[in-house]
């Protein structure tokens, strides 16, 4: 895995925009990241790779350099098993921590609403349309998603759109360098998967 730019004081990899190319299969969640080149826009090097199992508990998963899996970077896990309202904790490729995010059920009733943490920063995600929001849980009907997270001043952090397609692709773009690489994608990943709970 090629890193992003790194802040030499924090190690924070930076990566001010990323895609997350979703691919589903008979038995597993198939998540492919990739860097958006900087002059074109356009896809870019594969930074991370991850499987989810299907029908599975998602309380874990793990991203790796690559599709042989060889080496694990980083990842997410719930604090606790089979429980709806647990938080998950982002840690490296040694387990230090990195970040932590949180579904808020309560608010997600009309409009999923996620909590996040990472080094320096803590601030909340909703979906940025009520409507959209409402057509996606009682009509069931393909409309993209557009997630805008901000801190607790309200400054932006990074925003994840899901353009609606055959196979889920996010775009994601990251407004604040103290937000990792590895944190944000753990969060646009972790929303895919809790989306639906």
């Amino acid at each position: 895995m090629t890193e992003p730019a790194h802040d030499e004081t924090s190690r924070t990899m930076y990566l001010p925009r990323f895609y997350v190319r979703q691919k589903i299969t008979l038995m597993v969640n198939r998540f492919e990241i990739y860097a958006a080149d900087p002059a074109t826009g356009e896809q870019g090097q594969l930074m991370a790779f991850a499987e989810q199992k299907r029908f599975a508990f998602k309380e874990q998963v793990t991203f790796f350099s690559d599709a042989s899996k060889t080496r694990a970077v980083f990842g997410f896990r719930a604090r606790q098993v089979i429980d709806l309202n647990a938080g998950y904790d982002i840690t490296d490729e040694v387990g230090a921590p990195l970040g932590y995010f949180k579904k808020d059920f309560a608010q997600s009733l009309l409009q999923t609403t996620f909590h996040v943490e990472g080094a320096g920063f803590a601030g909340s995600g909703k979906e940025r349309s009520l409507l959209f929001a409402l057509l996606r849980r009682f009509a069931d009907l393909p409309v993209p998603i557009h997630f805008d997270y901000v801190d607790s001043a309200g400054a932006p952090l990074l925003s994840i759109t899901r353009k609606f397609a055959v196979r889920d692709q996010y775009d994601v773009q990251v407004a604040d360098p103290r937000v990792d690489f590895r944190v944000a994608a753990a969060i646009a990943v972790g929303m895919d998967v809790l989306m639906d709970r």
